[in-house]
């Protein structure tokens, strides 16, 4: 069966599908993005990823092309055309095609919408979670407003690469006084020495996960230490544990960073414990 998109409008074969070259997330970045996952057929946290992508396109002064209601009927339709079952749901909003010019249009142009569906394999990550995964550091060079889930994204894409060609999984980025901020396309946690869980807080150096907020609720629930604070690559080596956690990734053990084993270099109970709450946790809608 082939893939369906739908694009400013359209439902299309995703063969066919396509946007204006003016458009000005392909000129400048314009725009911003967000991913739910399915399962079961059901969007995973989906209020939270609409509640973030209005904040994005506020903070970026894009108006929105058309209602949640509306917006909420095309992801399921986007997800029942491609028969998607598990897997992701992403969508695009920029801020529209005009001629090219750094300013904003003027007259204001309609911002573009663009949604796609895809099937992953439930299980994906088991693998990777039962034995845990390798992370890297890098200097934080990415820019100025990471709080914005935008599609400036070319020094997420680097630091993956960087990731990759080191045999890592990720990359863990680290700002000018040496803390951790978050992932390239993930968010950092340890599990402290002393067994208090942290999380850089989500100021304006982080983007603040859906899946970060939702496993905040489960720490809750279960009575587990935690706080919101920076921690340095020293602190994560001396952790008993570590992980990173994304809408894909959920909770993924980290056994190494640069090449150190974090705690006994296995996947520790915490995390373990998280992944497997998660689902019960998330709100599907």
């Amino acid at each position: 069966m082939s893939r369906v998109a739908y694009v400013n409008g359209r439902y299309l074969p995703l063969a066919h599908a396509g946007v204006s070259i003016l458009d000005r997330a392909f000129v400048f970045g314009d725009g911003v993005y967000e991913v739910c996952l399915v399962r079961d057929g059901a969007l995973i946290d989906e209020a939270r990823h609409l509640a973030r992508l209005n904040g994005s396109l506020k903070a970026l002064r894009i108006a929105a092309p058309i209602g949640e209601a509306a917006l909420r009927r095309i992801l399921r339709e986007v997800v029942a055309r491609n028969r998607v079952s598990d897997g992701l749901v992403y969508l695009q909003i920029s801020r529209g095609a005009a001629r090219r010019d750094h300013g904003f249009p003027s007259p204001a142009v309609t911002p573009g919408l663009v949604v796609t569906a895809k099937s992953l394999d439930p299980r994906l990550g088991d693998a990777n979670a039962e034995r845990g995964v390798a992370v890297i550091t890098l200097p934080d060079e990415r820019w100025a407003h990471p709080h914005v889930k935008s599609l400036q994204l070319l020094p997420n894409v680097l630091a993956k690469q960087a990731a990759r060609e080191a045999g890592a999984f990720e990359a863990w980025l680290v700002d000018d006084r040496g803390f951790i901020t978050e992932g390239s396309s993930t968010n950092a946690w340890i599990v402290a020495a002393d067994g208090v869980l942290a999380t850089r807080q989500a100021d304006r150096s982080i983007l603040r996960g859906v899946t970060r907020m939702t496993l905040i609720d489960v720490l809750a629930a279960k009575g587990l230490r935690f706080e919101e604070r920076p921690f340095t690559r020293e602190e994560a080596w001396g952790a008993r544990e570590a992980f990173l956690s994304s809408a894909t990734t959920i909770a993924m053990p980290v056994v190494a960073l640069d090449g150190r084993p974090i705690g006994d270099g296995r996947p520790g109970p915490v995390t373990t414990a998280l992944r497997r709450e998660f689902p019960a946790a998330a709100v599907r809608s």
